[in-house]
Parts: C-alpha cells; sequence; structure tokens
C-alpha cells in the first residue's frame, strides 16, 4: 500500500457509499463515491504497474469522463 493515512468504515461520513476495501484483517475502505453527487474516489493508485489492471481501470475512468463531458 502506498499510503500510511486510511479511512477506515468508522471514519467514513454518511454521505459516502464503499465501493471496495481491502481483503484482509484491516479491512480498510479502498473505494468510495457520494451518495447524491457524482464524485469517486480511490485510497491507491490505479495508475501504478503493480497494481492489478490498472491500465483498464485509469482507461475506463477516461471513457466515461469522455462520455460524460
Amino acid at each position: 500500500r502506498y499510503h500510511a493515512l486510511c479511512v477506515t468504515r468508522g471514519d467514513r461520513p454518511e454521505d459516502l457509499i464503499e465501493t471496495a476495501r481491502t481483503e484482509d484483517e484491516r479491512s480498510v475502505v479502498m473505494g468510495v463515491r457520494h451518495r447524491e453527487k457524482p464524485h469517486v474516489g480511490v485510497q491507491f493508485h490505479p495508475e501504478s504497474i503493480l497494481t492489478p489492471r490498472g491500465e483498464a481501470m485509469v482507461r475506463n475512468f477516461a471513457e466515461v469522463c469522455a462520455d460524460r463531458a
């Protein structure tokens, strides 16, 4: 993991919905989306060569942005 600080389930504001988390004992929140606004966020580097399917995630994100522009 690339970060020392992280959002845990108890830290998450009500407006953010968990979309991804780690499968280890820490169960760290790794992805969220806003309940009403078109805002999403991740706590990892999808562009990293060590992230499984990172290139596909970046490509999909760019396509979604282009479709909505």
